[in-house]
């Protein structure tokens, strides 16, 4: 009886549970869900927390924050804030002052930058001068030194320096080869090609001339790139000159004959050997004209691969080495053949009428402050681009303002050191531009 009661008591509790079920079930559906981040999962990126709730502040309520109050009667609240004056807005910020100069005046060259030198250079009366500082002993370069190591003098009156940077500059580099030379010292040159190429960076500009009787232009300025690599191939396989006695004779050379008498009475012809020609002034001054457009932020170098011997150029030494020294342009060199030999540059100071120069490239190098490397072997040419370019890419770079008269007439240049045992290269002088020219100048 007891266990019936039981019975019966639970299961009008479950008919009120069930009863009750699907009263809970929608009130449960009406509460909002909770802003729960799901878990990170390989399909979807984690979701970032929400925001944390803004601090408060000390201050004024922002303009957003102002609107979500509630409204006050409070007089501050209901006067409406009157409007802006115009007139006391504030005034436009005036253009910048523009300095002029007055007619026949010269705008003051600064001696911060080294593209200063380069923008403002133009002005007829700043004289640049790279300088080359080596140790007598060792033949390295000197780094270090101070403008107050240099001494600068031009027509023997001491210079002010108002520029002076020990900085490395890109090269423009005009590179001319004598395909004039005997087959052996051009083989020697056609197998230092490559290490020309690695003499030079990524930033470097390099034009190719050749020269004999003529000069010819092999590829214009440009990086080193396929088309200078392929300029140097065609290179390879030109012959160099046969320096054996010309033949004149032969079992033909002088027509037909008779027991020694020449058939019809005809004189026989005179033999004269082929006019031999090495134009090296025609090719420098061909380089130096078109160097001259390059950029005039760039080192200029014309680097001449020869025996140095000059014969039969239109050009003269004196107007190749006034457009040099006008465009600001150094001459290298890396004498081949028998001008590499101990001894021969003394002998090459000689000249001969009618028979040229032996060896002009220590002329225009000592002129323009560049240098001449003699060679023996490939190995030795190799070693000479890179001395070479690396020297002219590193100098000194010294500056002036001179107070000669704006001519066209040569100046004598010295550059001093005060410190023993140290080799300087520098110009020994320079031919300023004309005025004209000079303000046509970039």
């Amino acid at each position: 009886m007891v266990l019936t009661r039981r019975c019966a008591c639970w299961g009008v509790v479950g008919l009120l549970f069930l009863a009750l079920l699907p009263a809970y079930a929608q009130q449960d559906q009406t509460k909002s869900p909770q802003n729960i981040p799901d878990a990170p999962s390989a399909t979807r990126p984690p979701q970032p927390l929400p925001p944390a709730p803004a601090s408060p502040t000390v201050g004024p309520p922002s303009p957003s924050a102002a609107e979500s109050l509630p409204e006050t009667n409070s007089p501050a609240t209901d006067t409406p804030a009157p409007p802006a004056d115009p007139s006391k807005e504030r005034p436009p910020a005036p253009n910048p002052a523009v300095k002029t100069v007055g007619a026949g005046k010269e705008t003051p060259y600064p001696t911060n930058t080294r593209d200063e030198i380069y923008t403002l250079r133009t002005n007829v009366s700043f004289v640049a001068v790279p300088v080359t500082v080596k140790d007598k002993n060792s033949g390295h370069m000197v780094d270090g030194l101070l403008p107050a190591d240099f001494q600068v003098f031009e027509n023997g009156v001491r210079q002010k320096l108002t520029y002076f940077t020990s900085d490395p500059f890109f090269i423009s580099a005009a590179v001319i080869f004598d395909l004039g030379m005997s087959q052996d010292a051009l083989g020697k040159v056609q197998q230092t090609f490559p290490a020309l190429l690695g003499a030079f960076s990524a930033y470097d500009q390099v034009a190719l001339y050749t020269y004999s009787d003529t000069v010819t232009r092999v590829a214009d300025f440009s990086a080193v790139n396929q088309r200078v690599t392929e300029a140097l191939n065609s290179l390879k396989n030109v012959p160099g000159r046969n320096n054996g006695v010309p033949v004149l004779t032969g079992p033909m050379q002088s027509g037909p004959s008779v027991n020694g008498h020449p058939v019809g009475n005809t004189p026989p012809p005179v033999a004269t050997p082929p006019r031999e020609a090495h134009v090296l002034n025609d090719a420098i001054l061909r380089a130096a004209r078109d160097l001259a457009k390059q950029d005039r932020s760039r080192r200029k170098v014309i680097f001449v691969v020869s025996t140095g011997r000059e014969l039969g150029s239109t050009a003269s030494y004196a107007d190749t080495l006034r457009v040099l020294l006008q465009n600001e342009m150094a001459v290298y060199g890396v004498a081949t053949g028998a001008s590499a030999l101990p001894g021969y540059k003394q002998l090459s100071k000689l000249h001969l009428p009618k028979q040229g120069y032996d060896n002009l490239l220590p002329k225009y190098a000592v002129a323009t402050g560049g240098e001449v490397f003699t060679e023996f072997s490939s190995q030795a040419i190799d070693t000479a681009y890179a001395q070479a370019l690396g020297d002219a890419r590193n100098q000194y770079t010294l500056g002036y303002q001179t107070k000669a008269p704006q001519t066209d007439s040569y100046r004598d240049i010295e550059v001093r050191v005060a410190i023993p045992n140290l080799i300087v290269r520098a110009k020994t002088g320079y031919y300023p531009l004309p005025p004209q020219r000079a303000a046509a100048q970039p």
